[in-house]
């Protein structure tokens, strides 16, 4: 967007303006102080790396700017990087501005009301062509090794400067043996697993935009990492951005960064301001720079909420049935649900006519409403919670509110529809408030007159949506569909917790890297339709570093994982665990083909059933703490998960093929623990912290108990 004379344009989105006079008075003060202004020289900033200008630093990370204003990182004293052009403004064609001759930095100590004292860096440039640069970096003493950076360009020059976008944060890690890992939390539509080993040729652009029309957003974060250290960057914006975060294999290791792709024209005189990023080198896997990430966002008011006990409680789901399912087919199962420990019941996909109107279907509800009140009724005379399947924002051809309200409709810059593929819907608009009011009156209606005490939102295009051109809208820019989406879940939440203060809303954006500004509005995030084992792991994994303790994960419906059967991937990961069997006998009306053996519960499953239900009800881990940082999901072997709850330990170790050798017992406190395989309810020894490795020969998993010895039964 061309900014006027004067004035600061924002790339990504509209941001409050910096005023000529106040971006002239920071850039006028070289390295000196500036009188009045608070600003005092770094102390101690004479560079430790041969080549340095200026660095910024605490006790765990350092960035350090040569002549060029080219950056170098170092970790706890140690140079972690090269010297890189990590901050850039992208020009016109293919051509970049990189080089800004240094003149200059100053310091000063910053007292944040979210984050406390800390110290803030400014380091400034001026390149050949007049354009001034200022890369401000603040560190906190409450977030240590997390560097917060925002980068200003001011076109001193006299002649306008066409821009397609910026890029901050940009660094490589060079190769090492082992080679390395990645963490990317964007959306993909052929939903790829969120860590990958970066492998040769590897390159995603990793947008948080629109991967197609009802696939987008997430967290917006990526990482790499060796054995040895790991680098992750994103933003922390406080709504959602449009930005990319690139990894890529390069021929010597891997590379990363944070870029913004939008072209502009800076007038002489305009300064362009970039996103709020963030910067961390770390130890491990994706775990800890995502704990470290979910801290700062929360001092800014954006959490995962501390949610009711039912969260946690197991869960049946009807889908099994499909859409074609009858009323007599769920009732008649839920017996058998309520004897094997289930205490959710979820009513799926198929009781409405279409998608968008949400009208009972006559042909399963013949009295209507009357009939949706017995059916919850039926559920709660069995001792179980109800709970309804919806996708809001979608609305079927040939749907009533479709015909009758289609300006609530997304549309595009060309006026084009944008479709959810999979029910053949049209997207609604979240940031338009007819359209917020008409699913807040939905949602007051299915918990507050029918009696359900949750919601199942589902969908992938809930997770985000593209920008909205509609003209009936009156948005002050297209992309307040994309920040409104925060907003729309918001109002659901609330109309659902004022029909009913215990409900639980759960959100599944159906295969994508949920996005983590919806998060405030969220009981339940599942493991949204894994294609592995694999997925519910490493998701779980992500979800625990994202959502901290007392937020609720599931591991999704069992019959995903890998043979239909892997309860320990669920169980081990300190995930709720879920179903959607079908008893005695399958659906007879299934939309496609039916997995061997079908989701009927045999006998031989039901006996395996129980016994995962009984260990998960002992001990719901769940409700402990997961020690993500204790292991490397990337590069230890056996994959290890490792949980803290009521002074024991709980370990889940995972091996594609038979595993026979030693695995360590990390985490353990003083003195010796007693072990004991969970599953196969057997006695495996005595360890302690110093010699806590254990011989094991196991297949698929391992789960263990370790209970310190004065308290073992």
């Amino acid at each position: 967007m061309a900014g006027q004379n004067g004035r600061t344009t924002a790339v990504e989105s509209p941001m409050p303006p910096i005023h000529r006079r106040t971006v002239l008075k920071l850039a006028a003060g070289g390295i000196g102080a500036i009188a009045g202004s608070g600003f005092v020289p770094l102390a101690g900033a004479a560079p430790r790396i041969a080549g340095g200008k200026a660095v910024a630093e605490d006790g765990e990370l350092a960035i350090l700017f040569d002549a060029r204003l080219h950056t170098r990182l170092a970790r706890r004293g140690e140079s972690a990087t090269n010297w890189d052009a990590s901050e850039a403004l992208l020009l016109a064609g293919d051509a970049e501005l990189a080089d800004f001759a240094h003149t200059g930095q100053r310091s000063q100590a910053v007292d944040d009301p979210r984050h406390g004292p800390g110290q803030r860096s400014v380091v400034s440039g001026r390149a050949a062509n007049g354009v001034e640069k200022e890369v401000e970096v603040t560190f906190f003493q409450r977030h240590p090794g997390l560097a917060i950076l925002q980068v200003r360009y001011r076109n001193g020059g006299d002649q306008p400067l066409p821009v397609r976008g910026w890029r901050n944060a940009a660094h490589a890690l060079a190769q090492r043996p082992g080679g390395f890992w990645s963490f990317s939390g964007t959306t993909h539509e052929d939903r790829r697993d969120w860590v990958q080993p970066l492998d040769a040729g590897f390159e995603q652009r990793n947008s948080l935009g629109m991967d197609a029309s009802d696939y987008g957003g997430g967290t917006p974060g990526a990482n790499i990492w060796r054995r040895d250290i790991g680098l992750a960057v994103g933003h922390v914006e406080s709504l959602p951005k449009l930005l990319d975060l690139p990894v890529r294999r390069t021929a010597d290791g891997a590379a990363i960064g944070v870029e913004s792709l939008r072209d502009a024209v800076l007038a002489p005189g305009d300064t362009l301001q970039t996103e709020r990023c963030f910067l961390s080198l770390h130890e491990g896997d994706h775990f800890t720079p995502l704990e470290r990430y979910r801290r700062f966002m929360a001092a800014e008011g954006i959490a995962a909420r501390e949610v009711p006990a039912s969260a946690f409680a197991p869960i049946w789901c009807a889908w099994g049935y499909e859409r074609e399912f009858t009323t007599a087919q769920v009732l008649d199962t839920l017996p058998k649900v309520k004897e094997l420990g289930f205490e959710w019941a979820v009513l799926d996909d198929g009781w409405q006519t279409n998608e968008g109107d949400w009208a009972l279907d006559r042909r399963k509800f013949p009295r209507g409403d009357a009939d949706m009140r017995a059916f919850v009724a039926a559920v709660k005379a069995q001792g179980l919670r109800p709970r309804l399947w919806l996708a809001p924002l979608a609305a079927d051809p040939g749907s009533d509110v479709l015909h009758d309200h289609p300006d609530m409709l997304l549309l595009d810059r060309d006026g084009s529809f944008q479709k959810v593929s999979w029910w053949n819907a049209l997207t609604q608009c979240p940031a338009y408030q007819p359209t917020i009011d008409y699913y807040v009156a939905l949602v007051k209606k299915i918990i507050g007159d029918w009696g359900f005490e949750g919601l199942k939102l589902d969908g992938q295009h809930l997770n985000a949506v593209a920008p909205c051109h509609n003209p009936a809208h009156r948005h002050a820019h297209p992309e307040d569909s994309c920040t409104g989406l925060p907003a729309f879940w918001e109002a659901i939440h609330r109309a659902a917790r004022e029909a009913n203060p215990q409900a639980i809303v759960e959100l599944c954006p159906c295969g994508t890297a949920f996005a983590f500004h919806n998060l405030p509005a969220t009981d339940q995030y599942p493991a949204s339709d894994p294609l592995s084992s694999w997925q519910v792991r490493h998701k779980g994994k992500t979800a625990k570093a994202l959502m901290g303790a007392g937020s609720s994960y599931a591991g999704d419906h069992i019959e995903l994982s890998d043979g239909g059967n892997d309860w320990a991937s669920s169980v081990g990961i300190g995930a709720v665990v879920s179903t959607k069997f079908t008893w005695p006998k399958d659906t007879e009306h299934p939309i496609g083909t039916l997995p061997p053996g079908g989701y009927v519960l045999t006998t031989e499953k039901e006996a395996l059933w129980r016994k995962w239900l009984d260990l998960y009800r002992a001990h719901m881990l769940p409700q402990g703490e997961y020690l993500g940082g204790l292991y490397d999901i990337g590069f230890d072997r056996p994959e290890a998960h490792a949980i803290r709850k009521d002074g024991a330990m709980y370990y889940m170790f995972h091996a594609d093929d038979a595993f026979d050798g030693h695995v360590q017992l990390r985490g353990l406190g003083r003195g010796r623990w007693r072990v004991r395989d969970l599953f196969n309810d057997v006695e495996l020894g005595v360890v302690d912290a110093r010699a806590n490795a254990l011989h094991a020969r196991f297949g698929r998993f391992l789960f263990l108990h370790a209970t310190p010895m004065e308290d073992a039964a």
